[in-house]
Formats: C-alpha cells, structure tokens, sequence
C-alpha cells in the first residue's frame, strides 16, 4: 500500500480503505480460482495495481467518463482504475465467465459502485465509452479491430477519445502502421525496475 501512496499521495481514506481492501480479496478468491498467477500475487501492488494506475500517470478522466475494459482478466486496469476516478463509470469485459466472478466478488468486496461487469467477445458489446483500455490482451491490429465503433463522438479530455493500452518491450513493428499512436515510457513515472521496459500506447480512434 505505501507504493500507492508513494505515487498517488492524494488519496480519500475512502480510497486507501478500497485498495487495502484489494489484497485479502484477491489472496482468498486465487486460492479458488487461479486468476493472478502465484508468484505475481505476492506483488499485487507493483505488478497489477500500479501497472494499471499507470494509465492514469498519462490521463486524468474526467468525471462522467464512460470507460471499457477489455479482456479484463482479474480485474486490471479496471478495477484499480474504478477506485481512483469514483466518478467515472467502468465496464469490465471477459469472455470467461470464471474470472468475471473474481472480479464481481472484488468489486462488492471493495464497496465499488462505479463498475459493471459482462460476460461476452468485445466485439458483442453495445454502446460508446470515451476511452479503452486494456493490459496486452492481442496485438494492436486485432485490437482495434475488435473495438470498432465503440469510442464516443464527444471530446472532453486533452487526449482525443480512444485506446489506451498497456503492453510492454519493442512496439515499433506493431505499431507502424498507426501514425498517431503516443508511447509513454512507464519508468518515466515510476522507478521501479519491473516498469523498465513497460508503456503505456495512446491510439486516438475516430467514433465511427
């Protein structure tokens, strides 16, 4: 908990009591379903909740933005997310079923009011949301592909509505076909050596 505070000092006691929350909820329910592996459960913090918290180091969302997770897995970026901006709105995506019941139990574990959950492909999803994010479920190409039509006409950020995609190592292949696509090196906000070779891509999307 003190890495979270040591680069979000700005936290509600409400806040902190939702991340401490995070790790007993987590230990109890990978003991009956594995959905963060063994070794990463010991460093839930540094591995999975500051990883996902790094979006926020390139964008504050304003409130009332409406935020999809895809291919959430055990909850991450969204959940983490969810905790830090309680008046945006979160949609956490899986398409299984199992890992989706981790993150529910999570969610009312931790008292978040802010973040449903849906069992499906991306691809059957309805709606817009102002920004994607996601932590390295595909290749860009794939990805995009997937969220087609799913990002909002209306601007209410810096940043123009779209993807924001944690993935880690050498992105210029994958990303040479996206012009307007923004890297921004994690190690340039934290100095942890697990974020040395991560990043966090911005790829503007048009709504349609």
């Amino acid at each position: 908990m003190e890495l979270i505070l040591k680069y979000f000092p700005e936290l509600t006691e409400r806040q902190i009591s939702q991340f401490e929350k995070l790790e007993t909820l987590y230990q109890d329910w990978n003991l009956k379903i594995n959905v963060v592996s063994r070794k990463d459960i010991d460093e839930l913090y540094l591995r999975h909740v500051l990883h996902s918290l790094a979006i926020a180091k390139v964008l504050k969302f304003k409130a009332g933005s409406k935020i999809l997770d895809v291919g959430t897995g055990g909850g991450f970026p969204g959940v983490p997310l969810a905790i830090l901006f309680p008046e945006c709105s979160f949609h956490l995506v899986d398409s299984i079923a199992k890992k989706l019941k981790v993150v529910h139990e999570v969610v009312e574990g931790a008292e978040l009011t802010n973040v449903n959950t849906t069992h499906s492909r991306v691809e059957d999803i309805k709606g817009t949301y102002d920004f994607i994010v996601s932590r390295a479920v595909a290749a860009m190409p794939t990805f995009v592909h997937w969220v087609k039509g799913k990002i909002a006409k209306e601007q209410n950020h810096d940043l123009k509505n779209g993807i924001l995609y944690l993935k880690g190592g050498d992105l210029n292949e994958e990303l040479k076909a996206y012009k307007t696509a923004s890297i921004y090196n994690l190690n340039d906000f934290y100095t942890e050596s697990f974020f040395e070779t991560k990043k966090v891509v911005h790829l503007p999307l048009k709504w349609k």
